[in-house]
């Protein structure tokens, strides 16, 4: 199993307020993670089911 902690990692935040979501990408798998709670639950998502993730924010 791939951790984050081996992986480049993007952090995006949603404004001000110090949220962010740190994302990792492997040709198979991208991580997801809190940044303010790294040991917390770290979701891996097909790339597919990511897209379908992103799509439906926007």
């Amino acid at each position: 199993m791939t951790s984050m902690r081996t992986l480049p990692v993007t952090s995006e935040s949603s404004g001000g307020d110090g949220d962010c979501v740190e994302v990792a990408s492997c040709p198979s798998t991208i991580h997801i993670r809190d940044s303010k709670n790294t040991q917390g639950p770290q979701p891996a998502l097909t790339p597919a089911t990511w897209t379908k993730f992103i799509v439906t924010l926007r």
